[in-house]
């Protein structure tokens, strides 16, 4: 699938954020309240210790101080560190809101989330559900819709990359939870702090735009592990191993549109999101062996090391298709994720995943409703996730075990700069 070992941005356990200094909320007004005490203006959100390693949370070492700059070439949300929860949802506009409306309703949620990612109360409907926590590196990433550039007269804008991705082969959508015109991602290491900005945002969004659909994920909390380690996913299974870099060469063109190309000058810097509801079948899935669930895989489970790499290799170890076991057969079978996902097998193609985990109880057959909220952002869907899906869906082992439930593609414009908003180069 899309989703696994090799999928998703993962968080660094030690918590490190581009953190510039504390912050407090403010009270609002309450007599006699305390602040957030801080080791100084300088102080970082990685708490590791070269003597100790990671610390305890604690007034200045916690996660609350850390914050991700609002402003800037690209949204935040792309290429940060993945937070420990995730609050998504989609909106679709009202009858007649066009353009005017639209401009303001962006204008107004910038404005907020600018406020809220350096832990100052929102500009509007501040409802003090997050009253006691700093931003806890919230992020706020918005994108369009197909449907938004119909419905506020831009239809000449819309992008290339932005159509209806194919019917693929055991796909079970309700359209219900997927798709919308508006949709946002607000990630944050404290649960109450993303779902406060989200119902901030909802309440902004009152008469202009209407919640969709939205789901809640979760990811290892920053400082959890001895030391850094990329984290896991529902499967037991290390999951993002082999995702692309951003100091690697060619990063930026996978991920973001530029300018002169294909796409509409308003969206160079932006990127497309194509996100996925997965559930895991996961009852099915833990009945295997270990043995056989690495090899649907590809990796060891215990460590994230290619099979057929040597005892004491670890996920990092770069993949040996060709390698054979003792018996002269491929050590990473022919249908084995990490092979029919590998990029080499894609003509190249890849994505930036950034999934979260999700469990949302149990189904009528006392099965658990849970799996990964997939999350990719790319330059083009139809030359990043459409060709690999396509052969993830006819060839990848894994596939048995998962139900492809939910999906939506998005523009995601760039980044606001300091005193805009995002989608000024869109509207303005």
């Amino acid at each position: 699938m899309e989703t696994s070992t090799d999928s998703t941005v993962q968080q660094d356990a030690t918590g490190g954020r581009p953190a510039s200094g504390l912050t407090r909320r403010a009270l609002l007004g309450t007599a006699g309240a305390g602040l957030v005490v801080g080791a100084g203006a300088g102080a970082a959100a990685d708490r590791r210790d070269p003597a100790t390693g990671p610390k305890a949370p604690g007034p200045a070492h916690g996660l609350g101080p850390a914050r991700v700059a609002f402003h800037g070439e690209h949204q935040g949300g792309i290429l940060e560190p993945q937070q420990a929860r995730v609050q998504l949802a989609a909106f679709d506009l009202a009858g007649g809101v066009g353009r005017d409306g639209l401009r303001a309703l962006l204008k107004r949620w910038s404005r907020t989330a600018a406020l809220m990612a350096v832990g100052e109360p929102a500009d509007e409907f501040e409802n003090q559900v997050a009253l006691d926590a700093g931003p806890c590196s919230l992020t706020v990433t918005l994108g369009f819709g197909a449907g938004l550039f119909d419905k506020a007269g831009l239809a000449d804008r819309r992008p290339a990359g932005l159509e209806p991705l194919p019917a693929f082969p055991a796909d079970a959508l309700d359209p219900a939870r997927g798709d919308g015109d508006l949709f946002v991602q607000i990630g944050a290491d404290d649960a109450l702090v993303a779902v406060h900005a989200l119902r901030v945002l909802q309440r902004q969004a009152a008469g202009t735009a209407a919640l969709r659909w939205q789901a809640s994920g979760f990811a290892r909390t920053p400082g959890a592990t001895a030391h850094p380690m990329t984290g896991r996913n529902l499967m037991g299974q290390i999951d993002g191993t082999n995702n692309p870099q951003p100091a690697e060469e060619g990063f930026a063109a996978k991920v973001f549109v530029t300018a002169g190309g294909e796409q509409p000058a308003w969206l160079a810097g932006g990127s497309f999101l194509v996100f996925r509801r997965i559930r895991m079948l996961l009852d099915n899935w833990e009945a295997l062996p270990v043995d056989r669930q690495e090899r649907v895989i590809g990796r060891r489970k215990s460590d994230g090391a290619p099979l057929g790499a040597p005892a004491e290799a670890g996920e990092r170890t770069p993949v040996d298709l060709a390698a054979q076991g003792a018996d002269g057969a491929l050590a990473i079978p022919s249908d084995a994720h990490i092979r029919v996902a590998a990029p080499a097998a894609n003509g190249g193609a890849a994505m930036l995943r950034r999934g979260f985990s999700y469990h949302d109880g149990l189904l009528a057959d006392g099965s658990p409703d849970a799996g990964l909220l997939f999350l990719a952002f790319q330059a083009d869907p139809r030359k990043g996730f459409t060709p690999v899906q396509r052969k993830l869906a006819r060839g990848d082992g894994l596939s048995r075990f998962l139900r492809h439930e939910a999906s939506g593609v998005y523009a995601v414009p760039p980044g606001a700069p300091e005193g805009g908003y995002v989608g000024q180069t869109l509207l303005d």
